[in-house]
């Protein structure tokens, strides 16, 4: 069954979030690795590229490395450029006879918020009128606002109703680790931690283990596929060493949540991000109190809602 998605809008511009992922790059219906290739010239056998201002950029080629400060270099904002245009082309948006208005929703990492708000803001919004071209097809865009939420709570913002009792959120993406308590569904906020316990942390041991056992250096695609399956059709040696580093891997997640006073018997833990499925298969949980959410775009949905309402609730107040 298809997920029937609703589309925001305050005074005429259209609400888009865009997850700036360190592994992944997601909108609302659209997920695309978080790397690109810059080109002088429109590339030969791509058609998944970006041209702007006279650069083409190849999507989901090369490797970027780990960045605390998104706003410090240009590459991430080349990438929301281009999970604008890549949602603006599932929404059916095929041309530029009009000029999108477009009111940004993005995220941070829950203790980063305050610190690096502003900036990412600005950084974000440094050109309000942008053209693109991807896929052939112009996009003219209009930035009209961006509000910058936190990772993790956003996510679960329109659901927050559902949570009784203490509950412990965790999301798990690539770089970085976010955990925050809920009361009865109430963020407490003097309860919220961001750690740098990322899905990259396994792919190092992974990387590491078999290395340093077998002399062999597995492709950075090989260790990927087997981080979204727990799958790989490798040799049962290298197989086992995978399996034995991811292991490791989610008994650190398990025992930073403890080190968090997290207790299994007496609290809930809610599991999402790209490393939630790692942790379902190769951890060690209380399965009755503890509940996976594998949609990687929901923080990108969950931002459209909440900025929804915090406009909604400011024009309220008008």
């Amino acid at each position: 069954m298809t997920e029937k998605l609703r589309d925001y809008s305050v005074n005429g511009a259209m609400i888009i979030g865009v997850d700036n992922g360190y592994g992944n790059m997601k909108t609302a219906r659209r997920c695309f690795k978080t790397a690109l290739v810059k080109y002088d010239s429109a590339p030969v056998l791509s058609r998944d590229y970006l041209e702007y201002d006279g650069k083409f950029y190849v999507i989901g080629e090369g490797h970027k490395g780990f960045v605390a400060d998104k706003q410090s270099d240009e590459d991430n904002y080349i990438l929301t450029l281009t999970a604008i245009a890549k949602e603006l082309e599932a929404r059916g948006m095929k041309n530029a006879v009009n000029t999108a208005r477009v009111h940004l929703a993005v995220g941070l990492p829950l203790k980063w918020v305050q610190t690096q708000r502003e900036t990412f803001r600005q950084y974000l919004m440094k050109n309000r009128m942008v053209e693109v071209r991807y896929k052939s097809r112009l996009y003219r865009l209009e930035f009209v606002g961006c509000t910058v939420m936190p990772q993790c709570y956003s996510a679960v913002a329109e659901n927050l109703k559902d949570f009784k009792g203490i509950t412990l959120l965790a999301d798990i993406g690539n770089g970085t680790m976010n955990l925050m308590y809920l009361n009865n569904g109430r963020p407490m906020e003097s309860k919220a931690w961001t750690e740098k316990l990322g899905v990259f942390q396994c792919y190092q041991k992974i990387h590491n283990l078999v290395q340093d056992n077998t002399g062999e250096c597995l492709m950075e695609e090989v260790i990927e596929s087997f981080l979204r399956t727990g799958e790989t059709d490798l040799p049962e040696k290298y197989a086992e060493l995978m399996k034995q580093a991811t292991v490791t891997y989610t008994e650190e997640i398990m025992q930073k949540l403890q080190d968090h006073e997290f207790n299994g018997e007496l609290m809930r833990v809610y599991f999402m991000g790209g490393g939630a499925r790692l942790v379902e298969q190769f951890g060690k949980y209380n399965p009755e109190r503890t509940v996976f959410n594998h949609d990687i775009r929901a923080n990108a949905k969950g931002y459209e809602y909440y900025c929804y309402m915090l406009l909604r609730h400011q024009n309220q107040r008008k």
